[in-house]
C-alpha cells in the first residue's frame, strides 16, 4: 500500500510537472546559448558591419569567441585572452585599418545589437549600492 504523500503526488502530477519545468530549462538554456551568436553573425556577417569598419568577416568560431567575449565578465575576457595568445598567437598579428562606419540605418541596427549583446550581463541591478545622503 503506497503513502498518503505516494498518493497526492500521483493525483498532482508532481513528477510530470518536475519534467516539463527541466524540459523548459533545457529549452531556454539552449536558445540563449544559440540567440547570442545568431545576434553576433546577423550584425557581423550579414548587416557587414565587420567590412564596414574595415574588419573581415568572421567564421562559426571567430563569432563564438567574439560573442562570449562580449558576454563575459572581465575574468572570461582574460580567459578568452590567454586562450587565443596560448593556442594560436599569430592569430593577433594581423593588421586591419579599422574606421568609423558610414551612418546608415544597416550599421546602426549592428551596433544597436552589438550593444545589445555586450550590455546584457551588465544589466543587474545592485541592491543595496545606493546609500542615501
Amino acid at each position: 500500500m503506497s503513502s498518503p504523500l505516494g498518493v497526492v503526488a500521483r493525483v498532482l502530477g508532481i513528477g510530470a510537472l518536475v519534467a516539463g519545468g527541466l524540459a523548459v530549462a533545457a529549452a531556454a538554456l539552449a536558445a540563449v546559448i544559440l540567440v547570442g551568436p545568431f545576434v553576433f553573425w546577423l550584425a557581423w556577417n550579414v548587416l557587414d558591419f565587420g567590412p564596414a569598419i574595415g574588419l573581415p568577416e568572421l567564421g562559426f568560431w571567430a563569432i563564438v569567441l567574439a560573442t562570449l567575449f562580449l558576454v563575459v565578465g572581465w575574468l572570461g575576457k582574460m580567459l578568452i585572452t590567454g586562450i587565443v595568445f596560448l593556442v594560436d598567437p599569430s592569430w593577433l598579428d594581423g593588421t586591419a585599418t579599422v574606421r568609423w562606419p558610414e551612418p546608415t540605418f544597416r550599421n546602426f541596427v549592428a551596433i544597436a545589437l552589438l550593444a545589445a549583446l555586450a550590455s546584457r550581463p551588465h544589466a543587474r541591478t545592485h541592491h543595496g549600492s545606493m546609500r542615501p545622503c
